[in-house]
């Protein structure tokens, strides 16, 4: 695999440093030259990271459903899936460290493995990021009209699963789409500042709503060892940690803006853990906190309103209102920075010209450093996924456990590889040094046991998600194409993308015939 030039370019404008000119030249050790604007610090590295996860944002989205199923009980599925992904995130925070590239799904597999490979495992991933940036924008519904009912532009119901919710789900949306767009189109800095507020406000947010979650508690701990949900404990508990597996995605982006992240082998590794280690604590606080301070657990408003209902009820409407009105700004950060790396992913793929339109796509503007036409297309394919709320609700849940399963799968075809070349001895020992003479992030002689549990982890929830289940995706019946969507989309995605490589591989035979 080639880059599109070899020279070192030029550093980004405005830092003009050694250090600068130094990350420079390592990009063009990979084949590429410098286009994206260098611009991020450690701080910025962990809150794209974090801002992707956004517990916030998807603990708020997914509560309800989790304890719908699983009851109680559910909470014990979010240790279990963090440790899970932190098997993951290790591996992924060693391969950041070697290659330290924009596009890192896509990089990384095809460095372990072949083009092709690699190539599917970076469209899957980009394809899985546009249905993330759908879903993770559809989540607005969840907060707005408990915020001020004038946010429910259409019809009464604002619950996320009635008609009138999907649909208002689906307008407000689309209006977050056009706004995280135009902030993906003017400057690293300026997308990397919103960034960095959002999630600090999130930070924030999140310990204060667990504070006053745990201090206004109705019962105790032992609660959370009652399912109380929908079907058979073991069955209960496995759509349960659907929640924490749609939560805990996304801290490889860290990994994604490496080319824009000054000294990236040093920073990406550990932003990429801390990442994830802190939303899960956070979000396991979250979780337990809203058992636990909800006024009842049998009404039926947990399993339907949430932790929105807890926050309102509990602390009243008027802090209740303002705790919301920050989560909303975590959600908007949270599509913001998905998008962003959903783009990166498109922009890297394109620039190896192994893309339909990759020249434009390849095209990074020199003003703002921006990959423009990535950013349209991510944000144009979100906002029609999320269209699709307006013709039913049941599009809300499918969605997003469409999009929990892809990354699912790309994470594996990354990791996957990497243990294949572990066992038979090809992967390497990783003894280089990262830009502080410090030796690279590396797992050591506990490589091998730890990636092999994180692909069995991977494979068995990769399952779990895509799973058919009729009383998850089509409670309602009549609509099997929702029972089946995961397995259907992947299908297609999947379908298209073999499609387009028969026939570039028929444009690059005929090239040669014809030289």
């Amino acid at each position: 695999m080639t880059g599109t030039a070899t020279s070192t370019g030029t550093a980004a404008p405005g830092t003009g440093t050694a250090a600068a000119h130094r990350d420079a030249a390592e990009l063009a050790g990979f084949g590429y030259r410098q286009e994206l604007h260098r611009s991020m610090g450690r701080y910025a590295s962990f809150a794209a990271g974090f801002s992707f996860i956004s517990v916030l944002t998807t603990v708020f989205q997914f509560f309800a459903f989790g304890f719908s199923f699983g009851g109680s009980a559910f909470f014990w599925t979010w240790p279990a899936v963090l440790l899970g992904q932190l098997l993951v995130a290790a591996c992924f925070a060693e391969l950041a460290a070697r290659y330290p590239l924009s596009g890192a799904i896509y990089q990384w597999s095809t460095r372990l493995s072949n083009p092709s490979f690699g190539w599917f495992a970076g469209w899957i991933m980009v394809i899985g990021q546009i249905v993330v940036v759908a879903a993770a924008a559809l989540a607005l519904q969840v907060v707005l009209p408990a915020i001020w009912s004038g946010f429910q532009l259409v019809g009464g119901d604002p619950a996320p699963t009635s008609a009138s919710g999907a649909a208002n789900a689906g307008l407000l949306a689309v209006v977050l789409l056009a706004l995280t767009t135009v902030v993906n189109l003017l400057d690293n800095r300026v997308m990397s500042a919103v960034n960095r507020i959002g999630v600090t406000a999130e930070i924030i947010g999140a310990a204060l709503i667990v504070v006053l979650l745990l201090t206004h508690t109705e019962r105790g701990p032992g609660v959370t060892f009652h399912t109380g949900g929908q079907g058979g404990a073991i069955g209960a508990l496995l759509v349960g940690s659907f929640t924490a597996a749609y939560v805990l995605i996304g801290f490889d982006s860290a990994g994604e803006l490496s080319e824009e992240t000054r000294s990236p082998r040093r920073t990406a590794p550990r932003t990429i853990l801390l990442a994830l280690a802190s939303a899960g604590v956070l979000g396991g606080l979250l979780l337990l906190g809203g058992v636990l301070a909800a006024p009842s657990l049998t009404d039926g408003r947990l399993a339907t309103e949430g932790l929105s209902y807890v926050l309102t009820s509990t602390l009243g409407d008027g802090p209740g209102r303002l705790l919301l009105a920050d989560v909303a700004v975590a959600i908007a950060v949270a599509t913001l920075a998905i998008q962003t790396s959903g783009s990166r992913m498109l922009f890297s793929m394109a620039r190896d010209g192994v893309l339909p339109a990759a020249a434009p796509l390849a095209k990074v503007s020199a003003r703002t450093g921006m990959p423009t036409g990535p950013a349209l297309v991510v944000g144009t394919g979100a906002a029609a996924l999320c269209l699709l709320n307006l013709a039913s609700p049941e599009a809300f849940l499918a969605i997003g456990t469409t999009c929990i399963a892809m990354l699912y799968l790309a994470y594996l075809m990354v990791t996957g590889p990497m243990l294949l070349r572990r066992i038979r001895g090809t992967y390497g020992t990783g003894t280089g040094l990262d830009e502080t003479g410090r030796p690279l992030f590396s797992l050591g002689r506990w490589g091998l046991p730890v990636n092999a549990l994180a692909c069995l982890y991977g494979a068995v929830m990769t399952v779990n998600l895509a799973w058919p289940r009729a009383t998850v995706y089509d409670p309602a019946g009549g609509h099997w194409y929702f029972q089946w969507f995961t397995l259907l989309f992947l299908a297609v995605t999947t379908g298209a993308g073999a499609a387009w490589l028969a026939v570039r591989a028929r444009r690059t035979t005929k090239g040669e015939a014809l030289r």
